[in-house]
């Protein structure tokens, strides 16, 4: 399987200079478009010429592997097709068509619930039904058509697990886009807090935003009564950094295997080492 994650993280890696490097989202998406079509190319290459030394390998590969990068050609394909039709008028109608495609593809999820908190839990009841190829069941899975049109690198369920996974992606980016309107000149102000650093952060801007959910998670501003974009601004002017896209980190927090609150933990584990060594 090492072969398949290097394609992974070099496709992660490529991606990550991308979003980056360019700020021009429809050129931003094409370029997504072009790097997963070459990753997802190299995947099938090795997976028809090699095979899988095991059933748990070939799950792996159908269940975690291929769905991280085909859901980043989903993801891109669809926010070309939305940014591309975006009206340029007013920030009202804007924020209404952002605010339809997030119910349709929320629609999406709501409609296969069963499946999302499967996959959620990482459940594996029905792995070799979902994850095989050759397993498809039409009786249980009427709608699951589209992996006869490749048969040796599609199961009937890694298409979903993708779709899910992007699906995801994409409500955060116009979530952000949304409150890019509804806060106009924000964004823009970001770019003046690195004038005159006094305090300024210094480690990792993940662990930033892991903080900043857990203190709006637990209701210790404003007693709860504020919204996350609003403690998100406060923390960026406090320490000088502009976290970006901090939903879509949030999303990536979430999908940690283990550690999920890693920097919560650090905080712990030092101020508790700190205090064991003031008492001695």
């Amino acid at each position: 399987m090492k072969i398949y994650k290097e394609i992974v993280r070099k496709l992660d890696n490529e991606l990550d200079i991308l979003e980056i490097e360019i700020d021009e989202v429809l050129v931003k998406a094409e370029r997504g478009i072009q790097l997963t079509k070459k990753a997802l190319k190299q995947m099938r290459h090795f997976v028809v010429d090699k095979g899988f030394p095991s059933k748990e390998n070939e799950i792996l590969f159908f269940k975690k592997l291929k769905p991280r990068v085909y859901c980043k050609l989903i993801y891109y394909v669809k926010l070309f097709n939305i940014e591309e039709k975006r009206p340029r008028g007013s920030t009202k109608s804007q924020i209404k068509y952002l605010n339809c495609y997030i119910d349709k593809h929320q629609a999406y999820l709501n409609n296969n619930l069963d499946f999302y908190h499967y996959y959620r839990r990482d459940a594996t009841t029905f792995d070799e039904q979902y994850f095989l190829r050759g397993k498809a069941d039409l009786r249980l899975f009427p709608d699951t058509f589209h992996f006869f049109a490749d048969e040796q690198f599609s199961t009937s369920h890694d298409r979903m697990v993708a779709t899910i996974l992007a699906y995801d992606l994409l409500i955060v980016h116009l979530k952000q886009g949304i409150d890019k309107l509804e806060n106009n000149g924000i964004c823009s102000k970001n770019k003046d807090l690195h004038k005159n650093p006094r305090i300024i952060w210094t480690a990792h801007k993940i662990y930033l935003v892991e903080l900043i959910y857990a203190l709006h998670s637990t209701d210790v501003i404003n007693n709860g009564a504020v919204d996350i974009k609003d403690i998100a601004y406060f923390v960026e002017r406090v320490f000088k950094v502009d976290l970006g896209d901090y939903y879509r980190a949030f999303l990536e927090i979430r999908m940690r295997k283990k550690g999920r609150a890693k920097f919560l933990d650090a905080l712990k584990e030092n101020l508790e080492k700190r205090m064991d060594e003031t008492d001695n």
